[in-house]
């Protein structure tokens, strides 16, 4: 059978730097295809070469067709025409590739109106009509970004993707960052709409995603593929150590490690009988809309050492959970205990690590300032304060010499343990870590996990782990917390919890956690690894 895409030979420089080296792929109707490797392996960049999108001064070599067409030879008014029309594509954060200003329903028909000419009334149609294809029959056209959840975001990339009917959806990284039952409602409408003839080819980190919906898997590594075929093949069979490194870290979360007792007669935080609420807009001149609790009888303590994880869907109160922790936010009652003291004499016992570090560093700041920021609840001398920072960034891994960089310099790992840096440096007793690994690609979040396992016993540190990964939390955590619309539903040993869950919510969550056979592991991950991966 013809593949719909086949890439041949396919290289790319950008000005003397060699980026992608000899690319191969043939993607068929009807199929999806995986295309996996860290960030900066060159997956979006072949993408992107696909397109006609790269940057100036690129250069690419090799061939590119789709049906037989060859899209390195069109000009960039015929590559007009194929983008959108016969190739869509979903990026990774639709927040920054949706326009703010303008509604769901002009975004969708954008392509309607450019490649087919369609009247407003027609194309607000098939607007509806892909509204509905995509399950989102309950949100109007006339909605913004901003009104909608990150799931119901991600789905109006996809109907906006799929307007104009394309042979081809090239999905970047559709998934990070959202929560395991949003992410399983995205992987099923992929799923569907091959079924209509569509080809996928599916870009992502996450292998075990792959595992259940690729039909064959292309692994990427330094602009090259090293391994290709089908996952169950591909991970029994796994032969380059690179491709068994991203296996062994993709299932770093397989087994609990044995933790002694951590519990002490007073907990350090306590937590009892919390709620929060947000008052409702009011839409009625003489009726007041009851609040919205975001928070309603939460109750639990972390003990000194000790790691507890928090799951639950997004929208379900975790983040105001975290909020509140850190006096961020008013009760409506309850109270915050830290060490047997109310939290509100002592409200920096608690630090965060935010789940996108980026966005929460100032880039025109250079290292040192940035995390000395904590400093200001504190008197200390300038060379105290020196020292504690260079002494941090020794900890996470980094080096005193990068206090004076910028933010920019630095790789997506880099970023998280800055952020883990400035979190320390004023020795606290609690980390908050809110999703604080969800961005990262498989091999650099376990770097970042036996970061902090180690810091948790060198600082006596405790954590409360806010994910959507349990992988992630069976690995980290010594107790579980399940949430559900401000409620904490479920709660026990981590191991307890995920082997044997007693509500259904939390058999759910656990249901729509993608995850690779073990028996496709066995050969690749236990096979003798020696010497470093190589280039």
């Amino acid at each position: 059978m013809t593949a719909l895409l086949h890439i041949e030979n396919l290289s790319l420089k950008i000005g003397e730097t060699p980026i992608l080296s000899d690319v191969g792929l043939a993607l068929h109707r009807g199929e999806i295809y995986g295309l996996a490797g860290e960030s900066g392996s060159g997956k979006s960049l072949t993408a992107l070469c696909v397109m006609g999108l790269l940057p100036a001064g690129a250069v690419r070599y090799g061939a590119a067709s789709l049906a037989g067409q060859n899209l390195f030879a069109l000009s960039e008014d015929a590559l007009c025409q194929v983008r959108g029309r016969r190739i869509g594509m979903i990026f990774q954060e639709p927040m920054t590739a949706l326009n703010p200003l303008m509604t769901i329903g002009k975004q969708i028909s954008e392509t309607l109106r450019v490649h087919h000419a369609l009247s407003g009334y027609d194309a607000r149609t098939v607007v509806r009509e892909k509204l509905d294809r995509v399950g989102l029959g309950n949100i109007s056209p006339d909605a913004y970004p901003h009104e909608l959840s990150g799931g119901q975001r991600q789905r109006v990339m996809i109907a906006q993707a799929i307007a104009c009917g394309p042979d081809l959806l090239i999905a970047d990284e559709p998934t990070t960052a959202l929560d395991v039952m949003t992410q399983a409602g995205i992987l099923a409408l992929l799923e569907d709409l091959v079924t209509d003839g569509l080809a996928v080819l599916l870009i992502t980190h996450d292998l075990a995603i792959l595992a259940n919906l690729a039909r064959k898997i292309s692994i990427m590594y330094a602009g090259e593929i090293i391994e290709q075929g089908p996952p169950e093949t591909l991970f029994r069979r796994a032969r380059h150590p690179y491709t068994r490194k991203l296996l062994a870290a993709a299932t770093a979360g397989g087994v609990q490690p044995a933790r002694p007792a951590r519990h002490t007669v007073q907990p350090l935080l306590k937590v009892d009988d919390v709620r929060v609420c947000y008052p409702r807009k009011t839409t009625h001149l003489f009726r007041t809309p009851p609040a919205f609790f975001a928070l309603e009888d939460i109750s639990f303590s972390i003990h000194h050492g000790e790691s507890v994880g928090l799951v639950g869907e997004s929208g379900c109160g975790k983040s105001t959970l975290a909020r509140a922790l850190l006096g961020l936010m008013d009760l409506q009652s309850g109270q915050i205990y830290f060490a047997g003291q109310d939290s509100k004499d002592h409200p920096s016992r608690a630090q965060i690590v935010f789940q996108d570090p980026a966005s929460s560093f100032n880039p025109r700041h250079k290292v040192a300032r940035l995390i000395a920021e904590p400093f200001y609840q504190e008197s200390l001398s300038q060379s105290e304060r020196e020292g504690r920072i260079d002494e941090v960034l020794v900890d996470v891994g980094l080096s005193r010499e990068d206090r004076d960089k910028y933010i920019h310099e630095f790789s997506g790992g880099q970023r998280q343990r800055l952020a883990i840096a400035r979190a320390l440096v004023t020795k606290p007793r609690l980390i908050i870590l809110d999703e604080a690994t969800s961005a990262l690609d498989v091999s650099i979040r376990a770097q970042i996990l036996r970061l902090l396992d180690r810091l948790r016993e060198a600082y006596g540190l405790s954590y409360l782990m806010i994910s959507h990964d349990l992988a992630v939390v069976r690995s980290m955590t010594d107790r579980l917390l399940v949430m559900r619309r401000g409620k904490i539903i479920e709660h026990g040993e981590t191991a307890g919890v995920l082997a044997d869950p007693q509500h259904a919510y939390t058999k759910a969550l656990i249901d729509a956690m993608p995850h690779i056979p073990l028996d496709w592991l066995a050969q690749s991950v236990d096979a003798p690894q020696t010497g470093e991966t190589p280039r």
